[in-house]
């Protein structure tokens, strides 16, 4: 069994206790995990801070933390295919997509690198004629850090490179439920030269360790990404220290094919959109939308490429579609999809559990035309796409902004002057016009509503973890007037 350790102050270490991790695609523990409590926290807090303001890393140029994070990428690039193993044995998450992901990773870190000495302040054309006023962007300070299991290395780089490049120093909790690809990445952050407490790596529960970091009194912004309901703990956590938040929140996405779309091309963006990494994805094109007219020819199409995806092991090049994370995901979606058959959804392939060992979910559809299905409104995290028909446009926008996210919509058609009016009325973060699940280190990625607040990706990001100061310089040699007087 392997034997996983934190990252604290520059030092591999023990939690205070420790857990077993369970493979999903067995069922069975392999490996051991350092459970970080309260203790723990705060020392990694504490060198976060002393990091920030004493250390080091405080001393250190834009361009000096610029090639820090030059080396960091090319160590990911190194050891990508290493990772991509660790995450698909501790989440199920297939290995041809941990394997391309990882290896794209190291984009976000380049990116962020040559970012690192461009946030520039700016020259106030002030109305006062013996001032000169202008604004540092400085960094944010000591940021918490709290990555969900799916996709971590992905979901950290899109917080630590930035971070990174502004400066921050940060504590980073990887998930209780696949922690693994995170604490081995530690390595490389130690083997890069990174100084001591400038990135410190731990993994925990909740309230023992989620909880303390949240509402530690150094930590000044927290970025998490996961569940609305665990964001809301982590907002009332936040007003112990009054700690900024950026949220990256969940989705019940809507997916909008037109009767001129290339039904082939969006029944293939379609899969990938539900069915790629078994749905466990935030950005999940989890409610089709389809034109009456084609609706059935579609789910022809559709129900012909889920029967034919290739369940298996997600160590297997060959596999498309993995097992879940955890037992208790795979409990929640065949709760839900019962729910929703019995409110009058209708089963077009799927809906039960694959035979065998491990978390195994069959891709699903569920027609939900005529029915007030759960399915349409709450979020499986899994492989199960709801199914309804519109007649008019109208009827489409307004079917697809009926929830409380708005992270992400597709919509397939091949009317540009439709797509034009659709993408300004869809209230969502994110529109993907004939495409879908496409990202990139320049482009931000974030949500609307219950799916979030601030952006990932793009120079967004790096603004997102640094704070102004305004100096403010007095040019004249008289002496000050009146004291009494504000200036």
């Amino acid at each position: 069994m392997q034997h996983f350790q934190c990252y604290i102050d520059g030092e591999f270490a023990d939690g205070e206790a420790r857990f077993e991790s369970i493979d999903p695609a067995t069922g069975a523990a392999w490996a051991e995990m350092p459970e970080a409590r309260e203790a723990d926290v705060n020392r990694a807090v504490e060198a976060a801070h002393r990091a920030l303001y004493a250390g080091l890393w405080s001393k250190l140029t834009a361009t000096q933390r610029g090639k820090l994070l030059y080396k960091l990428a090319d160590l990911v690039a190194e050891n990508a295919q290493k990772l991509a193993e660790l995450e698909t044995r501790d989440t199920g998450k297939i290995i041809r997509e941990t394997s391309a992901q990882i290896a794209y990773v190291v984009e976000y870190y380049r990116y962020y690198a040559g970012i690192a000495d461009k946030i520039e302040g700016s020259y106030l054309p002030i109305d006062k004629p013996d001032m000169d006023v202008w604004l540092r962007r400085e960094p944010i300070g000591v940021v918490a850090m709290v990555v969900p299991w799916n996709s971590q290395l992905f979901l950290s780089a899109v917080k630590i490179g930035p971070a990174l490049a502004a400066g921050c120093t940060m504590v980073v909790k990887a998930s209780e439920d696949g922690p693994a690809p995170l604490l081995e990445f530690a390595r490389l952050i130690y083997e890069a030269g990174f100084p001591a407490g400038v990135v410190n790596i731990i993994t925990g529960f909740g309230p023992a360790c989620g909880a303390a970091l949240s509402r530690h009194p150094k930590v000044d912004h927290i970025a998490f990404t996961g569940g609305p309901e665990t964001a809301r703990h982590v907002v009332r956590n936040s007003a112990e220290n009054l700690a900024s938040t950026s949220l990256e929140l969940g989705g019940k996405s809507p997916f909008i094919v037109f009767a001129d779309a290339d039904l082939e091309s969006a029944a293939n963006a379609q899969v990938a959109g539900i069915f790629a990494a078994t749905g466990q994805s935030c950005v999940a094109g989890s409610r089709l939308l389809v034109e009456t007219s084609v609706k059935d020819r579609f789910l022809d199409i559709l129900k012909a490429k889920a029967e034919a995806v290739r369940i298996g092991s997600p160590l297997d090049m060959a596999t498309e579609v993995g097992p879940l994370a955890t037992r208790r995901q795979r409990d929640h979606i065949e709760a839900l999809v019962g729910r929703s058959l019995a409110d009058g959804a209708r089963l077009v392939t799927g809906g039960r559990a694959a035979e065998g060992a491990g978390y195994y979910y069959q891709p699903t559809i569920l027609d939900c035309d005529g029915s007030a299905s759960p399915s349409l409104e709450e979020e499986f995290f899994g492989p199960v796409l709801s199914v309804v028909s519109f007649e008019t446009e109208a009827e489409a926008l307004a079917t697809a902004n009926n929830t409380r996210y708005g992270l992400a919509a597709g919509l397939f058609t091949r009317d540009l002057t439709r797509a034009h009016r659709l993408m300004k009325g869809i209230r969502a973060g994110i529109v993907w016009v004939n495409t879908y699940r496409a990202v990139s280190p320049i482009a931000p990625f974030g949500g609307f509503g219950l799916s979030g607040h601030g952006r990932e990706g793009g120079m967004a990001a790096a603004l997102d973890f640094t704070r102004t100061k305004t100096v403010w310089l007095r040019t004249s040699d008289e002496p000050i007037a009146d004291p009494f007087v504000m200036r």
